[in-house]
């Protein structure tokens, strides 16, 4: 939706309210044409209904909104009488419509000092429940997400089976564009296995400020940008378009940033012809092939003597390949009798399937170079750059894009140059040779960015049964911060001595005062 469509629709529901609740305005000793003037005629209705003014901004947040507009409904129905379970069902049912008949046929009368908390155990547990609804769907929407590492395409920075918080607040904020959905899932209701959420009606990108800008090295987690395949669950579906919030959710390292022009060569990440230099905590891996004089390589050997826990497969009697090495682990294993070499895999022959797909000499290890889009800065498009910008001018952009020969038209209009509505990243996995990342779909839209891992407050080994807790969860992983220099350090024995001190502090305050009392 436009942002006239927008206003248009918000100039409607208050026509709606208007016409609905005038009347119960006047009974309650207020003018009628304040239930007529925007924001105004909630504030005044909060009073009526006896609750906080502050409830009047919940009403225009996403989702949230959608949790308390029925509760506003039933409070006023209560605030006027109206307060059996089936005048609570119609108020819900009818979408608030109920307040018609009470605002034109209901003889009701307003009820200013009506008892505001729940008159039973049932009601007083369903208030409860929709205030944690509310508080966690904000937290949730706006500071702080937890997120769970499927994939090893950060392994070594991040492995499968960390649970991270990432922030909403770095980068700022971004409300939902997906205005009607469940709330705290994402694309699908879990065991009813339904999609969470209506395409209709979708809000314009917006983002609140925030205190970073994304950084080259910056570990990422933003929404698929070509998650066209997967509905939901249904991995069969072809050809479905989500909303851009509601697209898979992937977590990479940022590479490059706008205005950037990056190539790839042997495996390495070059900005401006120079290479990028990654932070500490980044340990690039590549697939390795390792020849032997016919000793077997063991698990056993392989992570008690060297401490390599890296998958690996072998090819024949002498030869093993190395799906993801460091550097490090394989010059260890070049340091050891029965290992004849130890070769980086690089992969030169042409690939079709690398961004954009019409490079045949380009490869996973080498490619460019690619110029990141800008916000404001021009291109020129003909038939050769169309191709790096095409995804940009119909899918990211929303342009009508029509191509006759040598001849583009976007929007009707002949061109020969486009200029960039908003910023593009170019996000990378460090495991190199197993990460399905921007090498193969392109650039990352700024509005697709969701925010920042910040810190790992659980990891579990998904190789390890649960039967043996001590290994299964990562105990030196816990309560660790994804990004700084060094080793991550676990700030787990903090937290449960800041624990069990709150909680003896706790006990001696209840303890006290009820000494006192007594």
């Amino acid at each position: 939706m436009t942002l006239l469509e927008w206003f248009i629709f918000i100039l409607a529901v208050q026509v709606v309210h208007f016409l609905g609740t005038w009347k119960l305005y006047e009974k309650a000793g207020r003018k009628p044409w304040e239930a007529a003037v925007p924001i105004y005629n909630g504030v005044v209705l909060m009073q009526i209904i006896g609750r906080p003014r502050w409830w009047v901004l919940l009403l225009f947040v996403p989702i949230i909104n959608l949790i308390m507009f029925p509760v506003v409904w039933v409070e006023t129905l209560r605030s006027f009488g109206k307060t059996s379970t089936t005048d609570t069902l119609l108020g819900v049912f009818t979408l608030g419509l109920y307040t018609y008949y009470i605002n034109y046929a209901g003889n009701v009368e307003y009820r200013p000092e009506r008892e505001l908390k729940a008159q039973s155990k049932s009601g007083d547990t369903v208030s409860s429940l929709l205030f944690a609804i509310v508080v966690a769907t904000l937290v949730h929407t706006y500071v702080m997400q937890p997120f769970t590492i499927p994939t090893s395409s950060l392994e070594k920075t991040l492995l499968v089976g960390d649970f991270l918080f990432v922030s909403k607040f770095h980068y700022g904020a971004r409300p939902p564009m997906t205005t009607v959905a469940a709330p705290m899932v994402h694309d699908t209701i879990p065991i009813a296995n339904i999609k969470s959420y209506t395409k209709w009606p979708q809000l314009p990108y917006f983002r609140l400020p925030g205190f970073e800008t994304t950084e080259k090295n910056d570990i990422v987690v933003f929404n698929w940008p070509v998650d066209t395949v997967r509905f939901f669950r249904d991995k069969n579906s072809i050809g479905i378009r989500k909303p851009i919030d509601k697209k898979s959710n992937y977590v990479k390292r940022c590479v490059g940033r706008p205005g950037d022009t990056l190539s790839i060569k042997d495996g390495i990440v070059y900005i401006d012809g120079k290479e990028l230099i990654l932070s500490d905590r980044a340990k690039p891996q590549y697939s390795y092939t390792v020849t032997t004089d016919g000793s077997l390589l063991n698990d056993v050997y392989l992570q008690k003597q060297l401490n390599i826990s890296d998958p690996y497969g072998r090819m024949d009697e002498k030869t093993y390949l190395f799906r993801a090495l460091t550097e490090e682990n394989a010059e260890k294993l070049r340091n050891n009798a029965g290992i004849i070499s130890v070769k980086k895999n690089h992969y030169t022959e042409g690939d079709l399937s690398i961004f954009p797909h019409t490079q045949s000499t380009w490869s996973v290890d080498n490619m460019g170079p690619i110029y990141i889009p800008q916000e404001g800065k021009t291109v020129a498009l003909n038939k050769e750059t169309l191709p790096f910008y095409k995804m940009i001018i119909t899918e990211y952009e929303k342009n009508d894009l029509k191509v006759n020969g040598d001849e583009i038209r976007i929007n009707g209009e002949v061109v020969d140059n486009y200029t960039f509505k908003q910023n593009y990243y170019w996000m990378m996995g460090d495991n190199r040779h197993n990460s399905e990342d921007s090498r193969y779909w392109g650039y990352v839209p700024e509005d697709h960015i969701v925010g920042k891992p910040v810190f790992i407050w659980m990891s579990v080994d998904q190789n390890e049964p649960w039967s043996n807790f001590g290994k299964k969860v990562r105990w030196d992983r816990m309560f660790t911060t994804v990004s700084g220099e060094g080793e991550p350090v676990s700030y787990f024995k903090y937290f449960i001595i800041i624990l069990v001190a709150w909680f003896t502090y706790d006990y001696l305050r209840k303890n006290k005062k009820k000494a006192k009392d007594n």
